[in-house]
Formats: structure tokens, sequence, C-alpha cells
């Protein structure tokens, strides 16, 4: 089933087959003609299988044919500056008609592209806008006017709130990643936005998974729709071989650096850490063995996020790591390898994160590191795919543990007992009794805080004489200014 039995229009055919694309994925089957028709629509899809595509082709062709003029050379009002000082009060000359949102700077800087490379023969104008950099040239190209505006829900709420442009001609409204977008707190920010639209559009709503969460939020937003999804065995693509190691966290390093070094297969990959620090310090360990390599997270300007990214697609670096916000956003060809260094607590973004690779019909490979502490998340994961992933054994011995963390406290590493063996202080050991030439002797009674406790002295007598002997010794300190006594408080009123 070629693109053209999906009624598509000569200029986004051209478009496409330029891109090397001549069958359509399953979700682009079933969206495209829904969309083209006009309907409201809830798709469903694994990440990997051209929703981008499903929904940029069908808005670009409506909006096309919409145009008052189809030609490119047409000359738009929007290509000259307005008037200083009429920006805000009028509003961009050319009206925003499409808008789509979607909740990471990576995702929306892949779909712009993508309006890009098949719009090109339309004559339609988009713009991406996004926080991290400087508003300056957003607002320009808003000023300018844009037909399409891909947003992150952050930025686009900051240029309204300044009057920059407004909402009030979108006739089309994309939720792309609608599941991530709520997972990240956006769920208010959407409601804001979509109140400055008008209620006379078109909604279209994305989601690599549907929770109840968002079948609510498409019960609010989308009228009468029409939902698609595409069934998998597995929610993984099948053109992922998956494969996993077991290993201790403190062999991590070795064993990433031994496949790095000797799997020649691994050309372009890409590693994902749970935190920003670990995605620096893995970069920084790579580095250093001289294995080109980049991290790109959330703690990084989005300057040198784009050159890092940049440099990974150009393939100058041969390694990205990256933290979870590049699970979704984040469109490479030919990733050879994704590597999960650590296990995510989500066995939805491990799906994510593997469909990094084995995209557009590719086939790609990822490999995960379990240590002990993440075996749960490991069954969370394997309990979703509904299959056990494949183990593989390697040949990374655990390095000797150090003088420093001999001690063990609870059967954690590193921690030493109070008053072991931590070195030796004049003599004697630190926490040991004192001898000869330290401060001082420890006083007759006193309980050394050695490993082996001192035998505590006995109390002599019956009761009656213990608890006297107890309150003369009381009162014997608090008359000569000893532990117990405190000075009267002024409380306020009367002395008290």
């Amino acid at each position: 089933m070629p693109f053209k039995t999906l009624r598509l229009i000569e200029p986004l055919l051209r478009a496409v087959q330029a891109q090397g694309y001549e069958i359509p994925t399953d979700i682009q089957k079933l969206a495209i003609p829904y969309v083209l028709e006009g309907k409201d629509l809830l798709g469903c899809a694994q990440t990997g299988t051209g929703k981008t595509a499903a929904f940029a082709l069908p808005i670009l062709q409506r909006l096309h044919e919409s145009s008052p003029a189809h030609a490119p050379s047409a000359p738009p009002a929007a290509t000259t500056h307005a008037p200083r000082g009429q920006a805000q009060a009028s509003g961009p000359r050319r009206p925003i008609r499409a808008l789509i949102m979607t909740p990471t700077r990576e995702l929306a800087a892949q779909i712009g592209e993508s309006f890009r490379v098949y719009g090109q023969h339309t004559g339609l104008k988009h713009t991406v806008i996004f926080g991290g950099v400087k508003q300056g040239p957003q607002t320009q190209a808003l000023h300018r006017g844009v037909d399409i505006l891909v947003a992150t829900p952050g930025r686009l709420l900051d240029l309204l709130n300044q009057r920059v442009f407004v909402l009030n001609g979108v006739e089309i409204l994309v939720l792309d990643e609608a599941d991530r977008m709520l997972d990240m707190g956006f769920i208010h920010d959407i409601r804001r936005v979509v109140s400055q639209i008008p209620t006379k559009r078109q909604t279209l709503m994305f989601s690599a998974t549907m929770p109840k969460e968002i079948r609510a939020l498409a019960n609010t937003l989308l009228h009468d729709p029409v939902s698609v999804k595409v069934e998998a065995d597995s929610p993984a693509a099948d053109t992922v071989e998956q494969s996993l190691y077991f290993v201790e966290m403190h062999s991590k390093p070795a064993l990433l650096e031994q496949l790095l070094m000797q799997d020649g297969q691994l050309t372009r990959a890409l590693i994902f850490t749970r935190t920003k620090h670990g995605a620096d310090r893995v970069a920084r360990r790579l580095s250093q063995a001289d294995i080109s390599t980049e991290a790109i997270h959330a703690n990084k300007s989005q300057n040198a996020r784009q050159r890092a990214l940049a440099n990974f697609k150009a393939g100058k670096t041969r390694v990205l790591v990256a933290s979870d916000i590049a699970a979704r956003g984040l469109d490479v060809d030919d990733i050879s390898h994704v590597i999960n260094y650590d296990l995510p607590h989500e066995a939805e973004t491990y799906v994510h994160r593997i469909g990094r690779t084995g995209r557009a019909g590719h086939q790609g490979k990822a490999i995960s590191f379990c240590s002990e502490e993440q075996r749960d998340d490991l069954h969370e994961i394997e309990r979703l795919l509904g299959k056990r992933i494949p183990v593989l054994q390697h040949s990374i011995k655990a390095p000797p543990p150090s003088p420093k963390t001999d001690g063990d406290q609870g059967g954690r590493p590193g921690f030493q007992p109070r008053g072991g063996q931590r070195g030796q202080r004049g003599g004697g050991q630190r926490g040991g009794q004192r001898t000869g030439g330290q401060r001082g002797q420890a006083s007759p009674g006193s309980q050394p805080a050695g490993d082996q406790p001192a035998q505590a002295a006995q109390p002599t007598g019956s009761p009656e004489q213990q608890k006297d002997e107890f309150w003369r010794s009381r009162r014997k300190r608090l008359d000569l200014g000893g532990w117990g006594q405190k000075k009267p408080r002024n409380r306020g009123r009367g002395g008290r």
C-alpha cells in the first residue's frame, strides 16, 4: 500500500519520496484518512512507528488546500515585519492555524524538522518555540507570521502572557506524547492554553500509552473522536533485539568500556542513565578511555544540547549519554545500539528508550545492565513486555574491596563500625581505649568504644540503698553546678 493510496497531494508525495519512504506505517495508514476528513482522533502506537508523519502530512494537506494561494511563490504578507508598536496590538500578519504541543525541546525540534521536510513544497510557514534559549529569534518569527506553531507548554504560555501572539485563529490542535506531558505535570498548562483556542477546531491526541488519565483528558478535549491503535505482540518494536547483563554497580563502567572497545557493530550508541550527574560521570569515563562521547540532559544549555545532538547525528560523536529527557524526543538515523546503563523505574520508559533504535524498518539492539538493587525494575519491565529478556554472560571481575571499604555495617559497603580498625592515633586505635601518651586515661567504670565493650561496674547493696545513693550523687552534682543544673528563664509576666 503506497503513500499515494492515502489521497495525499503531489507536493507531499514528492517530499515523502525524496526521504526514501514508500510504504506508510500502520499508524499512518489508520490515522491519515481520518485526519484528512477533519475528524478528532485519539491515536495510540508505540514509539518509533511514525506518529509524527501520521499527523504532520494530513495537517499540511488540509492547511495547503484551504490557503488562499497554493503556490509557494505567492508573496505572503507575513514576510515583512509589522510596524513598531503594532505587533502586540494586531498580532502576526499570518494567523497561527495549527498548534502542536509537545513535552520536550528535543521532540519539538524533531517535529519542526518533519514539518520543514514534508512541507517544503507547500508554501506553508512554521516555527518552533521552547525554553532554555533566548526568546528574541522566536518572537521575531512569530511577528513575521507562521501557519504552524510547534511549542513546549512552558515557553508557549510565557509568550502568550507577554501578548506576543494570539491563538484565536487555530483550526487544528495536536497534543503529541500526551502521556509524557501528563507525567511531567503539564496538565494545568495544557488546559490554560486550550482555553485560548477556539472551541470549533479539530483536535488530535497521540500517545505511546493509554492510561485512564489520558482517556479522561481526551473526553474533555476531543469531540466524538475516532480511536486508532496499533496492536503489537510486544510493547517494544520487533525490530529491536533485546539483551541483558547482570552486573554489579561498581562493575558497570568496566563492562561498558569493554563493549564499546570490542564490539565492532556498536557504531553509534545512545546510553541512558537515571540521573543527570550519572550521565556526566559516564561521559567523562568514556572520554578518558579515548571514546568520543558527549552528554545531553536538562542541566545543559539548549545550545550545548543541540551541538551534542548535531555531532551525534553527523557521526562526529560515537556515543551520546542521556538522561530520560531524550527518551522520546531524539530522532537519529542508524542508532546501532541503545544501552540502558541504569534500568528506569517505570517499565514504559524502558520501551521509549529502546525505541530510539530499530526505527523506520531498520534493525537495532538494546542492551541493559541490571544490578542487584534493580531486579524489581527488571521484573516490571519483563511483565510489560510479556517475556523474559535474554541474559548474556560477561567476563568482568569485581574489583577487590579497598581498605577504606573493608568495614561492612548492615550489608552496605563502605561503612566502618565505630571504634573499628580505621587507623591508629598516638600508638592506639581510634575509638579504642586510650593508652599512655594519649590525651588521658579512660576513667574507671566507663565503656570503651572499641569492638569489645568493657564490663560495666555492677551496683551493690539493696534496691533502696541503690536508690538513695543515686539521689545523693545527683544532689551533689547539682550543688557543684554539674549536669542537670539550669539557669531560671525569664518567661515574661511575673518573672515567669
